[in-house]
């Protein structure tokens, strides 16, 4: 599945870019960032405030304290809150809160995060995103080498759903689908296309090849 992501610090352009995909797309991935686990900032949790989603969605969450965002995107109509390996917080307070309010929860691991640092949880979650761009920006550079780890993982836990995000682009979406991946998160490549709607096709045609 090729799922567009979303990232924007405005309420009104993250309405628009989620109505325009929903005219192509059935899944989409919302990018949430608090400037302090990463340096840039989206859209806040009072932003979501009187929201609904118009398809279905998963909520990527790059901040200190991804609680902060479960009940929000949980009212907003998400399916599951995925955030991030590295956090300090207590990481099975972090699942259970989310499971708690009905909502699965998903992984994600930064390009240098080994997998025996997260495996004791691979278990616990329900799907794993591994980021193959250093976080926290719309079209950075894609790490090949994120590929290898993800087919290694894929050898250890076959059942386990996936996803990939970040730099990937037609020229390297060939090499993504070997890696035999349930999803592959697309943003700038999408969003930022003269026409998203095309973009969107092209990459589902390459996929399918």
């Amino acid at each position: 599945m090729i799922v567009p992501a979303i990232l924007t610090d405005k309420r009104k352009e993250f309405m628009r870019m989620l109505n325009l995909c929903g005219e192509f797309a059935e899944f989409v991935q919302i990018d949430v960032m608090d400037g302090k686990f990463v340096p840039s900032m989206s859209i806040s949790p009072d932003d979501l405030e009187g929201l609904k989603s118009p398809l279905r969605c998963e909520a990527h969450i790059m901040a200190d304290d991804p609680l902060n965002w479960v009940i929000p995107f949980k009212d907003f109509g998400a399916q599951r809150i995925v955030f991030h390996f590295e956090i300090k917080k207590d990481k099975n307070e972090v699942i259970r809160n989310i499971r708690e309010t009905g909502l699965k929860a998903g992984l994600a691991v930064n390009p240098n995060t080994k997998i025996e640092e997260f495996s004791s949880f691979v278990d616990k979650v329900d799907s794993i995103l591994f980021m193959s761009v250093v976080p926290g920006f719309y079209g950075a550079s894609f790490i090949p080498g994120v590929l290898d780890k993800i087919k290694k993982f894929k050898e250890l836990y076959p059942h386990k759903e996936t996803g990939i995000d970040g730099g990937v682009k037609l020229g390297n979406i060939e090499d993504v689908k070997r890696a035999g991946l349930s999803y592959i998160c697309v943003g700038s490549a999408i969003l930022k296309a003269p026409s998203p709607q095309e973009a969107y096709n092209s990459f589902l045609e390459e996929y399918n090849k």
